[in-house]
């Protein structure tokens, strides 16, 4: 049987009860998913459970809604992970910037394997600085807190002072940098991309409250049964949509020229497609520029009595106008920086012309390049336009309709995205195996023969 015949042929369940390597990959995924929701329940020492109780309430319906959504319940929670990802997200963000401007980041970007371990490696140590910095401003918040339980005011932290905060900031540090070594583990030893899936199970461990909490408002009246099922239809279009999107292909025809390989044979004359995606950046821009608004967001949180809080408060808080242009601003932004990192089109038309094909009506060279620079563009308006709908959703429903729990189009463009691209690298990994087999059977027919 020929390869073509056999991947006609692939069976994906049959391929994956023999894929044993794909098994211990899956198993070791979840097994990380279990130590990191363990580790968003822990809570820092020195907190006061009864007063902690309380306050969590009160930072899932404020401001800090989103933050405590990218930390699965975590920071409403005060665990030990409670900073999360994010500050290997911020980080990443800072590294990605800096190596357009720096000629040293971007010489390590074009050495390979060993330039990328070095740009890992400082973005571990930005990550503790960021972690640590942000242990400290959380320490600070934290420890004047008070929370009102019956008729007397109860303080979150039992025994307040420097050695709490040393403790909370190297507590929260170690925290953040422990998620970090996972989300790398995930990425080497597991399925996808391990930073984008612990944000995922982080999202979906907090979906059932969610939802409780959505019946319980709907059985004493806050919200109607209309509603609730508006919203059941409006999610399900979202992710249909978001589905559609992350799928949604342009493709160029490529065309080879035939080739006189002797005076009776030749090769080539043939056609393929080239397929760039409307949404080249996928989920990140959301998750970056997610992350950077949060920094003021975070001031109105653990500050709310400030000045400088009051004014962010006022102007610069989800739903608020000037906070939604930032947010589109941002999205647009890493739409074309993360897709001017991914794609780059002087590269492509080179390699198109090294293997001898062409687009037709173009010719090789500069004029390719235009051509797919050209084409990318319009692609990335269309991607960014389609990601800053779907982010700002959330915000309007928020805001029309008083929503008490921050869920909605970021979220689901999170878990839809992250979905479709681990359920793609299983399907790589499935084929990977079945070409091992067919390699094997006929190494093995040649045995025979």
């Amino acid at each position: 049987m020929s390869a073509e015949a056999a991947l006609k042929n692939f069976n994906m369940m049959a391929a994956f009860s023999k894929a044993q390597d794909l098994h211990k990959r899956l198993f070791f995924v979840l097994l990380v998913f279990v130590i990191y929701r363990l580790g968003t329940h822990i809570p820092l020492p020195g907190v006061d459970a009864t007063a902690l109780s309380v306050y969590a309430d009160q930072l899932k319906q404020g401001a800090l809604g989103m933050f405590n959504m990218f930390t699965g319940g975590a920071f409403s929670r005060m665990a030990i992970f409670a900073l999360n990802i994010m500050p290997y997200i911020s980080a990443s963000i800072i590294m990605q910037l800096v190596g357009f401007v720096s000629p040293q980041i971007a010489e390590m970007r074009k050495e390979g394997g060993a330039g990328q371990r070095r740009i890992s490696q400082y973005t571990r140590y930005l990550t503790i600085a960021i972690a640590l910095v942000q242990g400290v401003g959380l320490g600070f918040a934290i420890e004047k807190e008070t929370v009102q339980i019956g008729t007397e005011s109860v303080a979150l932290v039992a025994d307040p002072g420097m050695m709490f905060i040393v403790q909370t900031a190297l507590t929260l540090m170690a925290g953040s940098v422990f998620v970090m070594w996972l989300g790398e583990q995930i990425t080497q030893r597991g399925v996808g991309q391990g930073a984008s899936l612990l944000i995922f199970a982080g999202i979906v461990a907090e979906l059932p409250a969610a939802f409780a909490q959505t019946f319980e408002l709907t059985k004493v009246g806050t919200f109607s049964l209309f509603f609730v099922l508006f919203l059941a239809v409006l999610v399900l279009a979202v992710i249909f949509f978001i589905t559609y999107m992350e799928m949604a292909q342009r493709r160029l025809l490529v065309q080879y020229p035939k080739r006189q390989v002797s005076q009776s044979r030749a090769v080539g004359g043939q056609s393929s497609y080239f397929p760039i995606k409307f949404n080249m950046a996928g989920v990140m821009p959301a998750i970056f520029a997610s992350s950077l608004l949060l920094v003021p967001t975070t001031i109105v949180g653990m500050n709310a009595d400030s000045e400088m809080a009051q004014i962010i408060g006022a102007y610069f808080t989800p739903g608020k106008p000037i906070y939604t242009a930032a947010f589109v601003v941002m999205i647009v932004f890493f739409c074309f920086f993360y897709t001017a990192m991914q794609f780059n089109p002087a590269e492509r038309a080179e390699e198109l012309a090294r293997h001898g094909g062409y687009i037709g009506g173009l010719r090789p060279g500069k004029n390719t390049e235009k051509y797919l620079d050209f084409v990318v563009t319009r692609l990335t308006v269309v991607g960014a336009a389609y990601i800053s709908l779907i982010c700002i959703l959330p915000e309007i429903m928020n805001a029309q309709f008083n929503v008490p729990f921050y869920f909605g189009g970021t979220s689901l463009l999170i878990i839809v995205s992250v979905t479709l691209h681990t359920v793609g690298d299983i399907q790589s990994h499935l084929l990977s195996h079945s070409y091992e087999g067919l390699i094997k059977k006929a190494k093995l027919r040649k045995k025979r023969s």
